[in-house]
């Protein structure tokens, strides 16, 4: 996987993981449309740079499986319904992207034919390639994985050259900087640094991924107008996790 630096502007092909808290605005729940388009915007920005993009969202603005866990349901079927949120909020952004006139493909690990394309990795390359945003829907298919995970995943197998996770903060803090006024930003971090400091950037199984695999992560604030553009043209605040 390659090192560049996001100051070089030169990122080819990148994912851009966000949670789905990210689409609810100040709603506590659900989509917010007003948000969503102002990301698919963000994503506008970008793909009229020439870069690629595949996107990962979570579910929990919808259903979060180890809440449901946690509550006394089994921990499969839980994390099987938080994959089906995870396809309802690509469904919207996928709506929303092409409100914007950004040809769009939402792709399912769990096949649902009828709104979704199954997973294939030679033809979601082909998608990409023809400049198509791919949106990576119901995680990597399978229970106990998050979408943290599945976006990892995804990135190496479609060999995207960064990560991009998008967040409410523009870097990664040694605690969390809303709370404490103290909070230390990162500008640099190492994969095993993330994991002894429990830094929180993604869980453990993502970072080992992305560490095994050299490839980078961009921690940065979605919250940030022009901000996803803005690192990929050598500004910005953010923090850069490699080897």
């Amino acid at each position: 996987m390659s090192e560049q630096s996001p100051k070089s502007g030169k990122y080819a092909r990148v994912m851009l993981k966000i949670s789905g808290e990210a689409l609810m605005g100040d709603q506590g729940y659900g989509l917010h449309p007003p948000t969503v388009a102002r990301i698919a915007h963000e994503v506008k920005s970008v793909h009229a740079m020439g870069v690629e993009i595949c996107m990962v969202i979570g579910g929990g603005n919808i259903f979060r499986g180890l809440q449901g866990s946690a509550q006394g349901m089994e921990r499969a079927t839980a994390d099987y319904m938080g994959m089906l949120a995870t396809v309802m909020n690509a469904l919207g952004m996928q709506a929303a992207l092409e409100a914007e006139g950004i040809h769009t493909r939402v792709i399912s690990a769990i096949r649902m034919d009828e709104v979704a394309e199954p997973y294939i990795r030679r033809r979601a390359v082909r998608h990409l390639e023809k400049k198509r945003v791919c949106i990576f829907a119901a995680g990597t298919g399978n229970p106990y994985f998050t979408t943290d995970t599945a976006a990892t995943l995804r990135a190496n197998e479609m060999n995207c050259e960064a990560i991009f996770k998008g967040t409410k903060v523009d870097g990664v803090y040694d605690k969390d900087p809303k709370k404490f006024p103290d909070a230390k930003r990162y500008d640099d971090v190492t994969y095993d640094e993330c994991l002894q400091k429990h830094l929180g950037v993604m869980d453990a199984s993502a970072i080992a991924l992305a560490r095994d695999n050299d490839l980078p992560i961009i921690v940065f604030s979605l919250d940030e107008p022009g901000g996803f553009r803005g690192i990929l043209a050598g500004e910005g605040t953010y923090t850069r996790v490699h080897g």
